[in-house]
């Protein structure tokens, strides 16, 4: 696995931990609609970066990275939503989305890696 990939582990659980708090701040102000899905596309991302790590050769690998990259997508949008209502302050909405862009950035940088080192074979 790349060297990029600790990092993104890394940066994926703790995305997860925030993603979290998030959902209990939502339940909190009986918001379900999108804590549902918040919860759901925010904890997905390390989840697959997690089974990349174990994936069946390099198509795997990347296959589970680009679901990652899709769910972290997908967050990014519904943390724009929470923000747009007001539901979520726009401190905390740049916080959480600086941390979702850079899970992004790193995920295309592997992807992009992983690509390319298959091509050279």
């Amino acid at each position: 696995m790349e060297k990029s990939s600790n990092k993104l582990v890394d940066l994926s659980v703790t995305f997860a931990v925030e993603i979290l708090n998030l959902v209990k701040y939502l339940k909190s102000q009986h918001e379900t609609i999108i804590c549902n899905q918040i919860g759901r596309a925010g904890t997905s991302i390390g989840a697959n970066i997690h089974e990349a790590q174990y994936g069946q050769g390099r198509a795997d690998f990347v296959s589970k990275l680009q679901i990652a990259l899709k769910e972290a997508n997908e967050t990014s949008y519904w943390l724009l939503l929470l923000v747009k209502t007001n539901i979520l302050h726009p401190a905390e909405y740049d916080r959480l989305e600086n941390l979702c862009r850079e899970i992004r950035i790193t995920l295309i940088a592997s992807v992009n890696t992983a690509k390319s080192k298959n091509n050279e074979k």
